[in-house]
């Protein structure tokens, strides 16, 4: 069996018309599909159509669609009143209420109508599709083909198997979403599929890492904006998306993961759930909001008095000549004997270890000595990490944040921590990936496909971890899964094999 994406008389039905099935919809008219809308709630289809016609609309008056688009899309949507008028359709897609047993019941009622050659796609973002399958008596024309919000922005779907899915269905959902003008990923049906899998090392560790009281959270959104590239730091998202629907999703996927520590949720996001600081929505979450936007969050002055004299760690040699430089350019003494002085300001550079441990492995006196992330580039203008011990005393850590922040730098100070803090995030959200990788949830290009079109983040994690350095990701995890002695940071088979044998995290197997 089969069913032509590409025929001009495509036909397809749309069940549920809230801003998922509008959003299904729009794009779908626009690709000279023909959509059929229902929705159970009177007068709901209608008003999703007016509401789809009004959006077009204001694409041609900024001249994003010609007026002939306008037209030719506008024409294309369609409202039927009953179920059973959906069945022309070759492919009808639900986007109903993240329910089973409601989607179990609809997909029944919609087996006693449709065709045999008919299509049953789910967009379920959380649901097992061999789940809602299951109830089919023809469970192998049922996959799913998850979009996400706001879908004519979102350049992304994700084509799921079912045990059982038949790939002529798979196939068919690919080529649709092309035709829809998205990229189309294909994926096994497992927790969170792609996107929301790969999503759990950003906010989840940055949750512990607040939960450390390794830095608050401004600091950390800081550093994760500005040191390691992303558009928004994890609890500026939590914020945007809301906790109701990012809390319960964490709490989702590690239960359906039979609580596998790369996913343990924070206790403390919960509270703040419960608490009702949601975020945007109730104006208040980690940020406190005003008609909208943020409350700026006070950056802690930068202090003037440099060290009298610095020395360096030879641990990164390579970092070490870098930070030898700043030091020269800002005038101060380097010294280049084995041992410090006295008096200097001692530099460490940890990789997935912690100020504390590298202190005293190289015999410094902790009250001297400060820490540095090399891994994200410590050129000028980006962002630098400095890690004091618990001994470090007040005057050195002003010193050393005097120190890189002369040449107009911005600077976070951050309290100990096995991994600093953009060491830690990048590593799990690499290691997800190459664990998503290991399970062949998806192919390795498909999976960086799909996170950077559906999260936004500056690299998929696979492409992220051969920028940073496939070795590098592997001790920083190794580093803290030694120090915390938690399976969280467990290496991914797929990451240690590669890395030891120095190729890509892209490279599948023959």
């Amino acid at each position: 069996m089969s069913v032509d994406i590409q025929s001009p008389s495509l036909c397809i039905g749309i069940v549920g018309t809230g801003a998922m099935g509008r959003g299904i919809a729009q794009i779908a008219a626009q690709a000279g599909i023909r959509v059929l809308l229902f929705d159970a709630l009177h007068g709901a289809a209608a008003s999703a159509r007016e509401t789809v016609i009004a959006t077009l609309g204001k694409l041609a008056e900024k001249g994003k669609i010609s007026a002939e688009s306008l037209a030719s899309a506008s024409a294309k949507l369609e409202v039927v009143a009953k179920l059973d008028g959906l069945a022309s359709a070759q492919i009808i897609v639900e986007a109903i209420v993240e329910n089973l047993d409601v989607k179990k019941a609809l997909f029944q009622q919609l087996e006693d109508i449709i065709t045999a050659n008919c299509i049953l796609a789910t967009n379920t973002s959380s649901l097992s599709v061999t789940s809602i399958a299951a109830a089919c008596k023809r469970p192998e024309r049922v996959g799913g083909f998850h979009f996400f919000n706001p879908v004519p922005l979102m350049k992304i779907v994700e084509v799921i198997d079912g045990l059982v899915t038949a790939p002529w269905v798979s196939e068919a959902l690919l080529a649709l979403g092309q035709r829809m003008g998205h990229t189309a990923v294909r994926a096994k049906d497992t927790p969170g599929f792609i996107v929301n899998h790969a999503g759990r090392g950003f906010v989840t560790e940055a949750l512990r890492i607040l939960g450390e009281s390794v830095a608050d959270f401004p600091e950390i959104d800081r550093i994760m904006r500005e040191a390691a590239g992303f558009r928004m730091g994890p609890f500026e998202l939590l914020d945007l998306t809301g906790l109701d629907v990012s809390q319960p999703v964490m709490e989702s996927i590690y239960h359906q993961y039979y609580q596998e520590p790369r996913y343990r949720p924070s206790a403390l996001a919960a509270q703040r759930l419960a608490g009702g600081l949601l975020g945007r929505k109730t104006g208040r979450g980690f940020y406190t909001y005003v008609n909208g936007a943020p409350n700026p969050m006070p950056v802690a002055p930068v202090p003037t008095a440099k060290p009298s004299s610095v020395w360096v760690s030879q641990t990164h040699p390579e970092w070490a000549e870098v930070l030898r430089e700043i030091v020269a350019s800002a005038s101060v003494a380097v010294e280049t004997d084995h041992a410090p002085s006295g008096e200097a300001l001692c530099i460490v550079t940890p990789l997935g270890g912690d100020a504390t441990t590298s202190c005293l492995m190289q015999g410094l006196d902790p009250r001297r000595t400060v820490a540095i992330d090399g891994l994200f580039g410590l050129a000028a203008g980006k962002r630098r990490t400095l890690m004091t011990t618990p001994l470090t005393t007040a005057a050195m850590r002003d010193a050393a944040h005097a120190l890189f922040a002369a040449d107009g730098t911005p600077v976070s100070v951050i309290r100990d921590s096995a991994g600093f803090v953009a060491q830690r995030i990048i590593a799990c959200i690499v290691n997800i990936g190459c664990d998503i990788a290991q399970q062949r949830v998806a192919s390795p290009a498909d999976i960086d496909r799909a996170v950077s079109l559906g999260l936004g983040y500056p690299k998929g994690p696979l492409a992220f971890g051969d920028a940073l350095g496939a070795m590098n990701i592997l001790t920083v995890l190794e580093g803290m899964q030694q120090f915390y002695g938690d399976p969280r940071y467990r290496p991914s088979p797929w990451l240690k094999r590669r890395a030891l044998l120095g190729v890509s995290l892209l490279t599948d197997e023959a």
